[in-house]
């Protein structure tokens, strides 16, 4: 039985929140204080005073990367970059202030008292705040994973450890439900290392890539490829093989851009939904909506959701035949659905569930065929496209590589897109796909 755990990337995210209040509240408490002690008849007051300070450090800090990792994993460094951020920032309010002309309405004595409290309480915080966090990751920031596939790892004595062989576990590359158990088990770990033979090191690297995590082989011979750094696992060398595409700060960013964008959308545009479901219900018998099994992130399946745009008894679940202009199985509605790309609004509700993003690499059918080939047979770099979430709009859409795949060209044109962006992800970028798109919602090939 696979080990069953709890992800620690959103212990990881609250504890970066409550740290960052920590932080706040040592500044806010400092000048606070230094003004109570004081009372000089100022116009700036202590909480004036402070979130002057607060503002300039929360600006600096986020740009330093303080709220990260190296809370806990050195400690010694996120307090020198806190206290950095913290000095800059009271460089700052002087500077300002005086560009400013207002230097005369700040006490200077609240100053100089309220800067050293601030440093003071902000390290004391810091020091306090680290041994709370190690409590509650239970002395562990990330969940580690050790998988053996035919070669044993006695250096390494990690608590979770499985035999990928006597699970049935196989990186078959040309078995897409494998992929999906395989990805069910890495779910929920941040560090994945493998001790396979030699001959199943590239299928290792590819799902490892695709995974969305730090994994690693471990070094049986140093003459290998694909190897991207070097690492440790107990008293064994690893060779690093794929790192996550997205920090946790950026997934975070990522994750609430698509919430701030989908709540409202689906509010405004459910007048809409309602109009096109009564539509589909008047020219066709069957369901409104048309539920199909996709590949996603981790190459995990899940239920994408469309309005059905098909004749229900034609349907293809399997999704081994692709629309083409001609396709006598669309419907009069379907056809203008898939032309104004409308039958893929029911998509905002996976982008809610957390299986879909706004924009990502477009979820495929498992059937889905480029010729005479199936998508991950034209080539196996298809199965690292899953290292983020499947998106509803995307680079290759963008850029008009939509449509039927006729030729493994078709594909390769929209992996190569794909893959460039996962290497070049940008919440900007997101937002200049997600503009693109408005504009080729029509388009050729859209049918």
């Amino acid at each position: 039985m696979a080990p069953r755990v709890r992800s620690k990337r959103l212990q990881r995210l609250r504890l970066y929140t409550e740290l960052l209040a920590v932080d706040c509240l040592a500044i806010i408490v400092a000048f606070v204080t230094a003004h109570a002690l004081h009372a000089g008849p100022r116009t700036f007051d202590g909480w004036q005073l402070s979130l002057m300070v607060l503002t300039g450090y929360l600006g600096i800090a986020l740009a330093a990367e303080v709220y990260n990792a190296t809370v806990f994993t050195n400690p010694k460094l996120s307090l020198k970059r806190s206290a950095t951020a913290l000095v800059y920032a009271l460089v700052a309010v002087v500077f300002l202030t005086y560009i400013a002309h207002a230097s005369q309405e700040i006490s200077r004595v609240d100053f100089a008292i309220g800067s050293p409290l601030a440093l003071l309480f902000l390290v004391g915080g810091r020091l306090l705040f680290v041994e709370h966090g190690l409590r509650r990751l239970e002395g562990s920031l990330y969940n580690e994973l050790l998988i053996v596939d035919g070669v044993e790892a006695p250096g390494v004595a990690w608590a979770h450890r499985i035999n990928a062989r006597a699970m049935g576990l196989l990186p078959d590359l040309s078995d897409p439900v494998m992929l999906h158990r395989i990805g069910d088990v890495l779910a929920g770990f941040d560090r994945v290392i493998v001790s396979c033979d030699d001959d199943r090191r590239h299928a290792w690297t590819t799902l490892l890539r695709g995974a969305n995590i730090d994994g690693e082989l471990l070094v049986h011979d140093r003459n290998y490829s694909d190897v991207i750094g070097i690492g440790r696992a107990g008293r064994q060398s690893t060779h690093i093989v794929s790192r996550g595409p997205l920090s946790m700060s950026n997934r975070a960013a990522k994750r609430l851009l698509d919430l701030a964008l989908t709540v409202p959308t689906i509010i405004a545009l459910s007048p809409l939904l309602a109009v096109i479901a009564l539509m589909i219900k008047f020219d066709s018998r069957g369901p409104v909506f048309f539920r199909q099994d996709r590949v996603g992130r981790r190459n995990q399946l899940f239920k994408i959701v469309k309005f059905r745009t098909m004749r229900h008894e034609e349907s293809d679940a399997a999704g081994n035949r692709s629309a083409s202009r001609t396709d006598d199985r669309i419907t009069r509605v379907g056809r203008f659905l898939r032309r104004t790309s409308l039958d893929e609004l029911p998509q905002l509700f996976n982008v809610l569930e957390g299986d879909m993003s706004l924009v990502g690499p477009r979820p495929h059918a498992l059937g889905s065929l480029a010729g005479d080939q199936l998508f991950w047979e034209v080539s196996h770099q298809y199965w690292v496209r899953h290292a983020l979430k499947p998106g509803i709009t995307g680079l290759a859409q963008v850029r008009g590589h939509r449509g039927a795949t006729e030729k493994r060209e078709d594909l390769e044109r929209r992996l190569a897109a794909d893959l460039e962006y996962l290497d070049q992800w940008s919440i900007s970028r997101d937002l200049r796909i997600l503009a693109s798109t408005v504009v080729v919602m029509v388009h050729r090939n859209a049918y």
